[in-house]
């Protein structure tokens, strides 16, 4: 749950690998393709697919359409063996394509579900693709899909009980993720209303985006359709896909290389005789990467038909060069009043994806992330009178992680609303001096400016830019999540006064264990500044830690009764 902090991260979401820059590996190494028959989650599917001509570009590369409906055809299955009834597509999002695959390769499409809901449910999809004569593998692409049950009269689906580690942590993120779907309009919004109105066509050459404009209509046959008799909606997707790029190529003047999708948002069905009327052009065209903004609407053979919006996606192209690097693209003079909408509402996405890339993704080789805990590979002390405090230390390459443990005497709610506001944290943490609140980002998420009473080398205090992110338990058996990570805020630079420093990964979770109690966990990925304090002060380092968790008890006992008022207050 560590990784479910939104920071800025430094990335081009435009930049795609070429096709050539394989890394070789063992088939073990591609989830889901170890020679020997690994434990299978119950719902995990596998499917194969032989890339055909007719499955091709002009290039001789597998169309994104046709990957597409792959893509959603085995999802789709892993849902329904979960739900046990017919599934449709909800959502398909953050899609990005890191290879491009050829005539005569193998895609392994792996799918299963990481998370349900109450009639809902994510399902993870992993895509490879390998080479047979040489057995060289690539991993193509990552996606979520949300797919909704649809049975006779309510449906509530039970829930994913995860094994591995590897599903834990898909469990848990999972929750993040549908947090951050429905939250996503009033993201834009706030980006919206902070952003500039310049549409930037001034001096390079410009293409009007009426240029760009595609209308393309299709009819729904009885191939088109699914198990359901409603249109497939892979197929949907894969119609959409074409259009985007017919309207990307009139900009570029070239044949562009789909590396994003954003998100497919299924709106409506539409059935077999249906007529899809399918509209797409360039919203906005940056340095090396334009969005392209689609929309499908479907209606009927009637004398007046009135059009249902049924989906809607925004997808991300680049030209690539013979080497295959992106090339510069041309300028986009977006229309009046919508177009312009549309433009300015493109960029507000464009950093939307950064993060979005990165929190979806878990790729620990962009960021250092926590690392899971393991009983059998970490340390555990018991410190204080009658062991009442529980040590985990982790040495895993340059980070040293550490866990504290303690029950306390009060409810889980309770020790949330009392440990999600760093503002009264300077009452039991020596280490805080003042935490003052910079910006409320949402009603769960806010950063904080903080200063610290312990020097620096340069002998001077610390101060920290710091998101916290509070989490309430989305099933039975998940804990209050308290979690802190440093940011980077243009409004709060480093200064001379203070030394800035950071905090990885740190936090709290909270699990309550009876009516009455809860067990309080803190955990802390110490950076590297920190392991020479470790290092130096090794005998004083348990005390110090007791210390400091069995004041927050303290602190937690004290303020209980006056916390208790505060919730019924709210309550009412």
């Amino acid at each position: 749950r560590k990784q479910d902090l939104g920071h800025h991260v430094q990335g081009d979401t435009s930049r795609i690998p070429h096709p050539t820059s394989s890394i070789p590996h063992p088939a073990s190494s591609i989830p889901g393709m170890a020679s020997a028959a690994p434990r299978r989650p119950g719902t995990e599917v596998q499917m194969s697919q032989l890339v055909l001509p007719c499955h091709s570009n002009h290039r001789g590369e597998l169309g994104a359409g046709q990957l597409l409906k792959w893509m959603d055809t085995a999802a789709c299955l892993s849902a329904e063996r979960h739900a046990g009834c017919p599934c449709v597509t909800a959502s398909m999002d953050d899609i990005y394509f890191e290879h491009t695959i050829s005539v005569g390769q193998v895609v392994n499409i792996k799918a299963k579900v990481n998370r349900a809901f109450n009639s809902s449910m994510e399902v993870g999809i992993q895509v490879s693709h390998e080479e047979l004569c040489s057995g060289r593998r690539w991993s193509t692409c990552k996606a979520f899909a949300t797919f909704v049950a649809q049975g006779q009269g309510d449906v509530k689906l039970k829930p994913l009980s995860p094994q591995t580690e590897e599903e834990k942590i898909e469990h848990s993120i999972a929750a993040e993720r549908r947090r951050m779907r429905l939250a996503h309009k009033d993201t834009l919004k706030d980006l919206l209303a902070r952003c500039p109105r310049d549409t930037g066509t001034a001096g390079s050459a410009v293409v009007p985006a009426a240029e760009t404009r595609v209308e393309s209509v299709e009819l729904v046959l009885p191939p088109h359709a699914n198990h359901q008799g409603n249109a497939f909606g892979g197929q949907i997707m894969a119609w959409m896909e074409n259009v985007a790029t017919i309207a990307a190529s009139r900009l570029c003047r070239a044949h562009p290389t789909l590396s994003a999708i954003e998100m497919f948002h299924f709106r409506g069905p539409s059935h077999v005789g249906d007529r899809v009327l399918l509209k797409a052009i360039v919203n906005n065209a940056f340095k090396n990467s334009m969005e392209v903004g689609v929309c499908a609407e479907a209606y009927g053979q009637e004398p007046a038909p009135s059009r249902r919006h049924i989906n809607s996606a925004f997808m991300t192209f680049v030209v690539l060069d013979e080497q295959g690097r992106p090339r510069a693209l041309p300028r986009l003079q977006p229309e009046p009043q919508d177009g312009e909408r549309r433009y300015r509402e493109a960029s507000a996405r464009q950093k939307i994806r950064l993060d979005r890339k990165y929190i979806v993704s878990c790729r620990q080789s962009e960021v250092p992330l926590s690392v899971p805990w393991d009983q059998n590979s970490g340390r555990q002390s018991q410190l204080g009178p009658c062991q009442r405090v529980r040590m985990y230390t982790l040495e895993e390459d340059q980070f040293l992680s550490f866990r504290m443990e303690i029950t306390v005497r009060i409810t889980a709610a309770q020790a949330f609303s009392l440990l999600s506001d760093p503002r009264r944290r300077h009452e039991w943490d020596g280490h805080y001096a003042t935490a003052e609140l910079v910006q409320q980002v949402d009603e769960d998420d806010a950063i904080y400016h903080v200063v610290s009473r312990t020097p620096s080398p340069e002998n001077k205090p610390q101060d920290f830019v710091i998101l916290a992110s509070r989490r309430k338990p989305c099933d039975k058996g998940d804990p209050y999540v308290v979690a802190f990570r440093s940011v980077t805020l243009p409004t709060h630079p480093p200064t001379n006064t203070f030394t800035r420093s950071e905090t990885l990964c740190s936090g709290f979770c909270i699990w309550p264990e009876t009516e009455e109690t809860s067990k309080v966990a803190y955990y802390n990925q110490a950076t590297p500044a920190y392991l020479n304090y470790v290092t130096t002060n090794i005998a004083g380092l348990s005390s110090n830690f007791y210390a400091t968790f069995v004041a927050c008890e303290k602190f937690l006992l004290k303020n209980k009764d006056e916390d208790e008022l505060i919730l019924r207050l709210r309550d009412l």
